[in-house]
C-alpha cells in the first residue's frame, strides 16, 4: 500500500511538497517543501508536517516555490535532507536572498537554513541513498542545472516524483531521460500540462532578429529574467548570435560565478564559460545610468517577473521611448507587474504604460503536453499518475489527456491536504 499526501501544489502552481508512505511505514518521505505568494507578496506555506513524522526530505532544485520552506524544517530538528552538490549551494543564495527580502514573515533564521546547509552532503546523480526504509535516486530532470527527479523505492514499490521537468535539450541542461525507468507509481508536473511550446531554436531566431531589429535603430533592450538559469541561457545565446554591447544585472551575476563552478551539471559549459568573459557585469549604480543614456545596449536584468531587483528601474527609464524594447522571456504568474505589462501595457501605476515594445518570448523550461506525456510513455509498468503543480483548469485537461493516450492508467489531480491511497 502507498499513501501520497499532497501538502502542497495540489491545484496549484508552485508551494510544492509531497509526502510519500509506503505500508504504514512510521516516518513519510518528503518531496520538496516550498512556497508561493499571496497578492500582497507575502509568502504561503505547505500544510505543516511534523519533523518526526519525516524520514528525510529530496529537493529537486533550487527555485523557492520548491525550497522556500525547507529551513522550518531545521528550526527544532535536523530531517536528513537530499539533493545535488548544485542544488545545495543554490538553495545557500535563494534562500538567504529569500530571508533579506520576506524575513518579517518567515517562520525560520539564517542560522536554521545554514543548520540545513551544512547537513547536506554533496550527492551526484544516480547515487544510491537511503533514508530510513527509503531507497532514493536524484535523476536529471532537464530544468535548470542541478535539477532532479527523485527516484524512490520502499518494500517492493517505485516512485518517481518528476520535481519541475524538460524534455528538451538548452543551452544548459540536456533533457530529462527515463527510459527503461520502473515506477509503478508517478508523481507528475503540469505546470504547461495544455501548451504545445514551439521549436526552441525557432524562438531563439526570432528572439535574435527582435534584439537585432531594436539594436539596430538605436533602442535599447531590456529583458527581465530569473536570476537562476534563465538569465544564463539567455545570454549564452546571445553571445552565439548577437554582435553588441551586452550588460547582466543583480543576482545574476551570484549565480553566473556558481555555474562556472559546476561545468559537470551544464550542457554547453564552454558557451557559458565565453558569455561570462564576454559580456559586463553591472557592479556599480553610476554604470546603470550610462547604460540607459546610451545606445543600442543590451541588458539582462532580474527579476523576472518585474516585481523588484534592478529590472525596474531599467524599464522606469526605458518605458517611455518607442524605439526600446522590453522582451519578457520568464514566466509571468498571474497579478504580477510583469502580467499586468504584457496583458494591459501597464506593469504598476507608478510607471504608468509603457511606449517601449513589449514581446514575450517562450524560452519555458518546463515540458509541454507533448513532453510530459512522452515522459509518461517512457516509464515501465507505470500503474498510477498523480498530476501536481498545476492549476485546476490546466490539471482537468491533461489528465484527460493522459487517459486519452495511456488509458490503462489510475490518473489522480489532487487537491492540497487530500491523501490518495493506492494499492495493487
Amino acid at each position: 500500500m502507498l499513501k501520497v499526501k499532497v501538502l502542497g501544489g495540489g491545484r496549484e502552481v508552485g508551494r510544492a511538497a509531497v509526502c510519500v508512505n509506503v505500508g504504514n511505514n512510521k516516518q513519510s518521505l518528503l518531496l520538496d517543501y516550498g512556497v508561493n505568494f499571496d497578492e500582497e507578496d507575502k509568502p504561503r506555506f505547505p500544510e505543516h508536517v511534523k519533523p518526526s513524522e519525516i524520514a528525510g526530505l529530496v529537493l529537486t532544485h533550487a527555485h523557492l516555490d520548491h525550497v522556500g520552506a525547507a529551513p522550518m524544517l531545521h528550526v527544532t530538528s535536523r530531517v536528513p535532507t537530499v539533493t545535488t552538490a548544485l542544488t545545495k549551494r543554490l538553495c545557500e543564495i535563494m534562500i538567504k536572498d529569500f530571508i533579506k527580502i520576506s524575513g518579517y514573515y518567515l517562520p525560520y533564521e539564517e542560522v536554521d537554513l545554514y543548520n540545513m546547509i551544512d547537513s547536506i552532503p554533496d550527492y551526484s546523480y544516480d547515487k544510491e541513498i537511503y533514508l530510513g526504509d527509503y531507497r532514493v535516486k536524484l535523476l536529471n530532470a532537464g530544468h535548470i542545472p542541478g535539477s532532479s527527479m527523485a527516484y524512490v523505492e520502499a518494500g517492493e514499490s517505485s516512485v518517481v516524483y518528476t520535481g519541475d521537468v524538460n524534455t528538451i535539450d538548452t543551452r544548459l541542461v540536456s533533457r530529462a531521460s527515463v527510459s527503461g525507468v520502473k515506477a509503478d507509481v508517478v508523481i507528475i508536473e503540469a505546470t504547461y500540462g495544455w501548451i504545445r511550446h514551439p521549436p526552441r531554436k525557432l524562438v531563439e531566431k526570432e528572439f535574435l532578429d527582435a534584439v537585432k531589429e531594436v539594436t539596430d535603430r538605436g533602442g535599447n533592450v531590456l529583458i527581465p529574467a530569473f536570476s537562476l538559469g534563465r538569465a544564463q541561457e539567455i545570454l549564452t545565446i546571445l553571445y552565439e548570435g548577437f554582435d553588441g554591447s551586452v550588460f547582466y544585472d543583480g543576482m545574476i551575476r551570484q549565480i553566473y560565478e556558481v555555474f562556472i563552478s559546476y561545468p559537470e551539471y551544464i550542457n554547453k559549459y564552454e558557451e557559458l564559460l565565453k558569455s561570462k568573459e564576454e559580456f559586463k557585469p553591472v557592479i556599480r549604480p553610476s554604470q546603470r545610468r550610462r547604460i540607459v543614456d546610451g545606445r543600442g545596449n543590451v541588458i539582462v536584468a532580474s527579476a523576472g517577473m518585474l516585481k523588484g531587483g534592478p529590472a525596474v528601474y531599467y524599464l522606469k527609464k526605458l518605458a517611455g521611448d518607442p524605439l526600446n524594447a522590453v522582451f519578457m522571456v520568464s514566466y509571468q504568474a498571474p497579478g504580477t507587474p510583469g502580467r499586468h505589462l504584457l496583458e494591459d501595457g501597464v506593469p504598476t501605476e507608478e510607471i504608468g504604460p509603457v511606449k517601449a515594445r513589449v514581446q514575450w518570448f517562450d524560452f519555458s523550461s518546463h515540458a509541454g503536453v507533448d513532453g510530459l506525456l512522452e515522459l509518461l510513455k517512457s516509464f515501465k509498468e507505470v500503474k498510477h499518475v498523480i498530476v501536481v503543480h498545476t492549476s485546476e483548469k490546466v490539471g482537468k485537461y491533461f489528465t484527460e489527456k493522459i487517459r486519452e493516450a495511456m488509458n490503462d492508467l489510475s490518473v489522480h489531480l489532487p487537491h492540497n491536504n487530500e491523501e490518495i491511497i493506492l494499492e495493487w
